[in-house]
C-alpha cells in the first residue's frame, strides 16, 4: 500500500521566473547573429557585451560631435577671414559673455554663413574699439559714431524675399 501511493503522485512543474528572465534577454539579443541569439549564455554575454559598447559610445559621441561643430566653424571662419581663427572667435565670445554655443555656432555656419560673418566682424570692430579706448572698457557712443561701429541687436530675415 505504501507503495502505491509514491506512484500516484502527480509531477511538480517548475515556477515561470527562470523562464520570464530568459525570454528576456532572448527579446533582447534577438537581432543578435547565429549562437548569439539562440544559446542562453552567450546571449548573456553578448548583452553585458553590448551594454558596455553603449555606455562607451555615449560619451565617445559627445567627443566626436563637440570635434565636429569646432571643424566646421573654423572651416567657415578661416574662409572668409585668413587671420582670423577660431580660437581667437571663442575667446572673444567669451570676453564679450555671448552665450552662444559651439553646435549653435556650427549650425549658423552652415545654415546661414552670413550672420556668421556679422557676428564675428561685429566682435573683431568692437575689439579694436576697445583695444584703442583701453582694455574692456567700452565705447563711449561718440566715439562708436566717429568710428563707423554700429552694433546688431537684432537680425531680421524675410522668408518672402529669398524665395
Amino acid at each position: 500500500m505504501h507503495q502505491s501511493f509514491i506512484y500516484s503522485m502527480t509531477r511538480i512543474r517548475r515556477g515561470y521566473v527562470a523562464r520570464k528572465r530568459r525570454t528576456k534577454i532572448r527579446l533582447f539579443a534577438s537581432s543578435f547573429r547565429g549562437a548569439h541569439s539562440r544559446l542562453t549564455r552567450t546571449i548573456t554575454q553578448q548583452k553585458i557585451r553590448a551594454l558596455v559598447s553603449a555606455h562607451r559610445d555615449r560619451d565617445r559621441q559627445k567627443r566626436d560631435f563637440r570635434r565636429l561643430w569646432i571643424t566646421r566653424i573654423n572651416a567657415v571662419i578661416r574662409e572668409n577671414k585668413v587671420s582670423y581663427s577660431y580660437s581667437r572667435l571663442i575667446h572673444d565670445l567669451y570676453k564679450r559673455k555671448l552665450l552662444l554655443n559651439r553646435k549653435i555656432l556650427a549650425q549658423i555656419a552652415i545654415l546661414n554663413r552670413n550672420c556668421l560673418y556679422m557676428i564675428s566682424n561685429e566682435i573683431i570692430k568692437e575689439g579694436d574699439c576697445n583695444e584703442s579706448t583701453g582694455k574692456f572698457k567700452r565705447c563711449s557712443p561718440e566715439n562708436e559714431l566717429r568710428e563707423g561701429i554700429v552694433e546688431i541687436s537684432m537680425i531680421k530675415i524675410d522668408k518672402r524675399s529669398s524665395k
